[in-house]
């Protein structure tokens, strides 16, 4: 399994996972999220043009540069003429910065009024096609990292066998041949924490549902992945033990590297640290449904 992170804090954070990857002399995957990243800064302030090149410092203070740069997440939520035109400028800006893999969301266009599979991934196919041809005519081939999704991370439901795999074979009768899938396979973006702060393990992948969907890919001579999202609160023994080796190649952490400089601010840096937890407590006190 491929490590892909999302340092979406520091550039420290980077330097680590480098050195890590030359240590062990690995490959890395480094990502940020549309949400994360775009043309107006995101939510790290960074666009993509700016994150690619702090990777490459990193890199250069390293001496590796054995990753790759992923765009995590071009989410489609909508499916708007102006929202598409809007994730073509982002992938533009993406492939001008050198990223060279990249991940097509149009989970959220999934039709729950539809009782067929088939009406049910109408607009998730339609336009996942479409973005990925918009790629292969910029990029100029097809020789690049695709990531699709099917099933909302983080979702109540399950993603199902006969979803997945009619994803996979209408992408490929549309041309386009996913190296990945993201599936909702019971994982979740970020942690979840008890009422004294400590993070609760997260137990609820579905690893015999992740086998049966790559077992029925598989057998239908679809060569694709796993792209396991969600891992920041899952034991590394449950990791270790019960992942289906090959079947998951690709496993996305961000969380964990967050709270690990928030960590360390806690401890070196007490004043900043709380000056940052006001911060948060003030600004989202209601959204995170705190009492006053």
């Amino acid at each position: 399994m491929i490590l892909a992170v999302n340092p979406r804090v520091t550039v420290e954070v980077i330097e680590g996972v480098l050195k890590a990857a030359k240590d062990t002399e690995n490959i890395v995957i480094l990502e940020l999220s549309l949400s994360e990243m775009n043309l107006k800064g995101g939510y790290t302030g960074l666009t993509p043009k700016a994150f690619a090149e702090r990777v490459r410092r990193a890199a250069e203070n390293v001496g590796w540069f054995r990753y790759v740069l992923h765009a995590d997440h071009v989410a489609v939520r909508e499916g708007t003429d102006e929202e598409i035109d809007n994730i073509r400028k982002e992938l533009d800006a993406r492939i001008d910065a050198g990223f060279t893999s990249y991940a097509i969301d149009t989970s959220h266009l999934f039709n729950v009024t539809k009782d067929t599979v088939s009406e049910q991934l109408k607009k998730v196919i339609e336009l996942g096609t479409e973005l990925f041809n918009y790629l292969d005519e910029r990029m100029g081939h097809k020789n690049y990292g695709k990531e699709g999704e099917v099933g909302e991370i983080g979702g109540s439901e399950l993603t199902e066998v006969d979803e997945a795999l009619y994803y996979v074979k209408s992408m490929k009768e549309n041309g386009v041949s996913l190296h990945w899938l993201a599936i909702n396979n019971g994982s979740k973006h970020g942690v979840s924490i008890d009422a004294q702060g400590n993070i609760i393990p997260q137990l609820g992948i579905n690893v015999e549902r992740t086998i049966e969907i790559v077992q029925a890919l598989w057998s239908n001579g679809y060569p694709t992945r796993i792209a396991q999202h969600g891992v920041s609160g899952t034991p590394l023994h449950l990791i270790a033990e019960a992942f289906p080796k090959g079947m998951i190649n690709k496993g996305n952490v961000a969380t964990y590297y967050m709270l690990m400089v928030y960590d360390i601010l806690r401890i070196y840096e007490p004043e900043l640290f709380r000056k940052i937890y006001r911060w948060v407590i003030e600004k989202y006190r209601k959204e995170g449904g705190l009492r006053d």
